[in-house]
Parts: C-alpha cells; structure tokens; sequence
C-alpha cells in the first residue's frame, strides 16, 4: 500500500501549485518530499524485501567459518616460518 504515499504526494503538490499563501506553499512541498520518500522506501521494501543480514547465517555456521579461518591463519603462519630458509632459485 506504498502507492498510497505517491498518492497522497501528488495531492500535496496539486495543493502546493494552487494556494496563494507561502506558508501553505512551503509545508505542502516538504509534505510533498517527505511522501515521495516514502513511497520509494515502501516500494524499496516491497522489491527487495527488508533482510536482516545477521540471520542470514547462524550461529553453528559461523562458528564453523571461524575455526576455518583461524585454522588457515596458524597455516600460513607455519608456512611462513618453515620456508624462511629456502633459498629461491637463482635467476
């Protein structure tokens, strides 16, 4: 029901377009602004939905990529330690 928002913007602006008071002028505009907001953020919504990214994995999971990646961590780090005396090969 976002399209309600854009409705009701285009009737703030009819509004803003045909009073003759500045004041009536300046709050049918920033009316009109913020319902224009609105409306794209409801219609944002409705095309990508509203994610929460933190559910996206769960706790098991990410665990699981931690130790992965502490475990790749002390792997390079002995790597990097065992091949300090390996010469490269002449050029």
């Amino acid at each position: 029901m976002h399209w309600l928002y854009l409705l009701a913007a285009v009737l703030t602006l009819a509004v803003a377009m045909t009073t003759p008071h500045a004041w009536v002028l300046a709050l049918a505009l920033l009316a009109t602004v913020v319902l224009v907001g609105l409306w794209i953020r409801g219609w944002y919504l409705e095309k990508a939905g509203s994610r929460d990214e933190l559910a996206m994995i769960d706790p098991a999971e990410l665990r699981r990529l931690r130790e992965l990646a502490e475990a790749r961590r002390r792997a390079a780090g002995e790597g990097r330690a065992a091949g300090d005396d390996v010469q490269p090969p002449p050029a």
